[in-house]
């Protein structure tokens, strides 16, 4: 079968167990897959696929939660993994809908798409090992919005979801980390560990998205730093919050130009 065609298929998978193995299976065989120049069919309303528990809300609708407790812990989690189970929608979105790309850039997405959902089996395995689950609480579709914004417009889509929403990750996970090292259970070490893997995985991903959005900047005769910060201001981006990761952003792409402008807001 066509490599688009099936990450569309596995984008509208709503079991979360089937969209990891999925996942993980087209990547093993995406070497051998052609690649449809037009995008398959797809009925948007239903997509992504997503179980029907976690419940979703407004971001401001969220409890935080003091990872000191077990329960606290548990929330945070759970938090980190439903951006993964997102986070494997937003790669398998960026194969299956964008035309004209060449075929490096999906088979990128797709390597992407197959690490994310790595992350999200290793998360949901931890949170199993507590005595909870994927779904157990609440959680937010920030991701996807910014998802569904980007649609119409590739460019946007790699300046706005892996180097903007994703690269909050980047900042954010050291920070929780240290957290997590400080409350120092057994539990709470080896999901800081687990963090570890994800965070080295993430600038990849990051850098993915940097490559594939100054390539086509390139394309388009556009300059790709003032081009983003117009890109921030027409879709409302939110804005990272301090401290930066300034390391991990060097590698995944970003420019001291761009950390300064960033870090100003």
């Amino acid at each position: 079968m066509e490599l688009r065609h099936r990450a569309l298929q596995v984008l509208c998978l709503s079991d979360p167990e089937q969209k990891v193995a999925q996942t993980i299976d087209l990547h093993a065989q995406s070497a051998h897959l052609s690649i449809a120049d037009k995008a398959p069919p797809a009925d948007l309303q239903a997509l992504p696929g997503h179980p029907e528990r976690p419940e979703l809300r407004s971001h401001t609708e969220m409890a935080r939660r003091s990872p000191a407790t077990p329960e606290g812990r548990a929330v945070l989690l759970h938090a980190i993994a439903h951006i993964e189970f997102n986070a494997i929608n937003l790669a398998l979105d960026a194969v299956w809908r964008f035309d004209g790309m060449p075929r490096p850039y999906y088979l990128d997405w797709l390597r992407v798409a197959a690490e994310e959902a790595s992350h999200f089996q290793m998360l949901r395995t931890h949170l199993r090992s507590q005595g909870h689950d994927y779904g157990d609480f609440p959680a937010h579709q920030g991701l996807w919005t910014m998802c569904e914004k980007t649609r119409h417009d590739v460019t946007a889509r790699m300046a706005l979801v892996p180097r903007t929403m994703e690269a909050r990750g980047l900042d954010a996970t050291p920070l929780i980390q240290r957290k997590l090292r400080q409350v120092g259970t057994p539990d709470a070490l080896a999901a800081a560990s687990i963090l570890d893997v994800i965070l080295r995985e993430e600038v990849g991903h990051v850098a993915i998205g940097d490559h594939w959005y100054r390539w086509l900047c390139e394309r388009e005769g556009l300059e790709p730093e003032p081009h983003y910060a117009a890109l921030v201001a027409r879709y409302e981006a939110p804005r990272p919050k301090p401290p930066l990761n300034e390391q991990a952003r060097r590698t995944a792409g970003f420019s001291d130009a761009e950390l300064l402008w960033l870090q100003n807001g």
